[in-house]
């Protein structure tokens, strides 16, 4: 398990990311999962998302989709 300081610099928190956890980009997203704080790599270009979809299977979706029904509220 590899653990990271957190720290104020200004009004922000930060944290202080080990060596071997370094990323090369300029930006992440964040998001909560349950009890967990994730960061995943925003990719600098859309080109990294076209290629995402361009990896789904030849079956993705083929049944459709369909929505959930409205909740009575």
């Amino acid at each position: 398990m590899t653990y990271a300081r957190v720290f104020k610099t200004g009004n922000s928190q930060a944290v202080r990311l080990p060596k071997e956890f370094r990323l090369n980009v300029k930006q992440v997203e964040i998001f909560r999962r349950g009890k967990e704080l994730v960061l995943r790599e925003y990719p600098e270009d859309g080109g990294a998302v076209f290629d995402a979809l361009a990896s789904l299977p030849e079956d993705f979706m083929a049944e459709g989709w369909e929505d959930a029904p409205p909740q009575a509220r």
